[in-house]
């Protein structure tokens, strides 16, 4: 859960409750605000031609030996692209091209396409995915308007030096530009380029502030966002986030985006399948169950961004240069934790019991998503750990049901649910500290997770002495805070992984990585150290880069612009070393949707995903021009990537990198024929348009 989202909703509930002095409260992890055989062809194509690395002296099928992956945070393709028009000769599968909205932003001729629903009751009670399941005739449409979207979290003001100091646990940008200078806002966040610092201290809602004592640090109310135009008349489609008080520059609302919500939300049933969209997923839910949940988002999930207007520029520069994906998905129905640990696992982290951890998590911290009510949604414990292989826990079931009646049989693919195991579905915190110390306290309330034995492709490249590094913003603060550090910025970007993002580092969740110092100190860095290694030109062959959660385009706590500043200092970097830009590419994504609603289909593939669209730029000598790849891929797509550039097998024989490529017609452009099926992302390079 996001650290200014609980503190807030605390906030917000004492209120309720006191009706007078408000107070802020410690919280936990500022990602994810809502979120709590080999069939792999390895061969080489017609584009590709061997060579070597000088990584270690292994060969690679292409001209690449530097991979790096830059994640963002909590957007699907529709919130940054709705607008985007590609190159002669391209097409892309977006908002304006459905005609679900204009270039100017109103609502199109296909507007309906994007109608979101509500419930009056629900019989049985009981977990459900598909409307189509209940008997009730309460299933309508919003009308005349969509609910409102909501303050959902964003930041009404900014932090001052001396609130900041007084409680930096609970602080968040923006940071007032009156008290603090560059020096110190580039030690809070020191890979934002000096130039673009100012975009920490910018972009505030202005709204109502609920912190009572001017000495702690501002806090949101939970309140319509009346800066958006017509916020209280809004039709029901999607709408534009920025306009005359809401400048590209600005903090938005967040909303849910939880796995078994999510799954919710998609409304899926396979009576509604059409060639177009074989998962028959509506789509049709998505303010609804995020309003049930009481989340403070209202239709947040509606909104988008319009890059014809300016918003998102360097989004739309990179897409125009290099290659798009408007085809690339989260691999996991949910948020943050779950989606990296598919793109650095190819599989889903479960419950090790051994010696004093029992054989199973505690049962407080085990969903249970059966409404609370006729009328209420809700879920009766909306928490982290399911038993998803037992049709007789809560939840499972009606997921389980859609698969097996699906044509292509997704309950049968290798990466479904093991018997007995319980598998963390929402943000759960590594078992090890940021020092290498074991998080005993969390693993004991099981909001930690055991020392993993799950095999991570740096396992694989150590294997293959390939070298390797997972960046995270933050860390090296992290770390400091672990060993007792007391430094304002330390406690600030340290607390309960709240800006260093944690959860976002799946290696620090391995035993094999995390628990042996040698491998931690060779493999596990801060993003400020990417950033010197770019700038001498020495990147390993494969880096993760990933942002605090000041820069990496999270709402409510982050801005796409301070990720956009990220993005443009990689690119310029890499283009100072000719060699290295020659060799190197660079993928630009999110971790998942964060919420956001998206018209693009999803391939069912497991029981854990996948879900929606999110951006995918391939940046590199070998894919210029402006192409749109229609390729079906997800998180586990990069694995694929890496293994067929360097000749590696699949992480694990039940990893979600053994499917097959897909095989796509001009009919369905965006639906495998040969489902479950995921890209390797090499449609998305020529390889000989280096030499050109």
């Amino acid at each position: 859960m996001n650290k200014v989202r609980r503190k807030w909703m605390a906030v917000c509930t004492m209120t309720a409750m006191l009706g007078a002095q408000l107070s802020t409260v410690r919280v936990v992890n500022a990602r994810g605000a809502n979120e709590q055989g080999d069939d792999n062809d390895q061969g080489q194509d017609n584009n590709s031609q061997g060579d070597s690395n000088d990584q270690g002296g292994a060969k690679t099928a292409t001209p690449i030996k530097h991979v790096i992956v830059l994640i963002g945070e909590n957007r699907t393709f529709d919130n940054v692209y709705a607008t985007y028009v590609p190159k002669p000769g391209q097409h892309v599968e977006n908002l304006l091209s459905k005609g679900i909205i204009k270039a100017d932003g109103t609502p199109g001729p296909n507007h309906a396409l994007a109608t979101q629903f509500k419930l009056a009751n629900i019989s049985p009670v009981s977990y459900f995915i598909s409307t189509d399941k209940l008997n009730t005739p309460g299933k309508t449409a919003y009308a005349p308007f969509l609910p409102t979207p909501e303050a959902g979290f964003a930041p009404p003001k900014a932090v001052t030096r001396p609130q900041f100091l007084k409680d930096p646990a609970d602080s968040a940008p923006p940071f007032d530009a009156a008290t603090f200078s560059l020096a110190q806002l580039h030690e809070i966040s020191p890979v934002i380029v000096p130039g673009d610092l100012h975009l920490l201290t910018t972009g505030a809602t202005g709204l109502k502030n609920c912190q009572a004592d001017p000495t702690l640090p501002p806090a949101p109310c939970q309140e319509p966002d009346t800066r958006i135009s017509n916020f209280n008349a809004l039709p029901n489609t999607s709408f534009q986030i920025t306009g005359p008080k809401v400048p590209y520059d600005s903090y938005t609302g967040d909303m849910v985006h939880r796995f078994y919500h999510m799954w919710q939300q998609s409304d899926c049933e396979v009576n509604r399948a059409t060639g177009d969209n074989p998962s028959g997923c509506l789509n049709d839910l998505y303010p609804f169950v995020g309003i049930a949940r009481g989340d403070d988002s209202g239709s947040n999930s509606m909104g988008f961004y319009n890059v014809q207007q300016g918003d998102a520029p360097v989004f739309k520069r990179l897409a125009d240069e290099y290659t798009m994906s408007d085809n690339y998905h989260q691999p996991v129905m949910g948020g943050t934790a779950v989606q990296h640990t598919m793109l650095m696992t190819g599989d889903q982290i479960f419950w090790e019991g051994s010696g004093s951890i029992p054989a199973t998590p505690p049962a407080a911290v085990i969903v249970n998503p059966t409404p609370k009510s006729a009328t209420n949604v809700a879920f009766t414990t909306d928490q982290r750990w399911t038993k998803c292989s037992d049709p007789l826990q809560p939840g499972p079931l009606p997921i389980m049901q859609y698969l097996q009646s699906l044509p292509w049989r997704p309950d049968l693919t290798p990466t479904q649910c093991a018997s007995n195991r319980y598998y963390m579905i929402n943000n759960t915190r590594p078992g090890f500290l940021s020092n290498g110390n074991i998080n005993t306290a969390g693993i004991a309330a099981g909001t930690a997770v055991p020392p993993s034995s799950l095999r991570t492709i740096g396992d694989a490249l150590n294997e293959k002495k390939i070298s390797w590094a997972y960046y995270g913003g933050g860390y090296n603060a992290a770390k400091r805070f672990d060993n007792g550090s007391t430094d304002p910025v330390d406690i600030l970007i340290g607390t309960g992984g709240d800006w260093y993002c944690d959860i976002c580092n799946s290696f620090q969740y391995a035993t094999s990585i995390m628990g042996n110092p040698v491998q931690r100190a060779a493999h596990i860095k801060d993003a400020v150290d990417f950033f010197d290694e770019l700038d001498r030109g020495q990147l390993p062959a494969v880096s993760y880069v990933k942002p605090d959660s000041f820069d990496d385009g999270h709402p409510a706590s982050s801005k796409l612009g301070v990720l956009e500043s990220m993005m443009t200092r990689i690119v310029d970097g890499l283009k100072k070393h000719d060699d290295l830009f020659a060799s190197t590419v660079f993928f630009i994504t999110f971790d998942e949707g964060g919420g956001y609603w998206d018209s693009g289909f999803f391939q069912p593939l497991d029981f854990f995903g996948d879900g929606p669209r999110i951006p995918m730029i391939a940046v590199s000598k070998y894919s210029r021009g402006g192409k749109i790849s229609h390729s079906y891929a997800d998180h586990a797509s990069v694995l694929k990537f890496i293994e067929r550039n360097w000749f590696l097998k699949p992480v694990t024989n039940r990893s979600r990198d053994n499917l097959k490529n897909p095989i796509q017609t001009s009919a369905h452009p965006y639906v495998p024929e040969n489902m479950p099926a995921i890209s390797d992302l090499f449609d998305m390079f020529n390889f000989s348009q280096g030499e050109q």
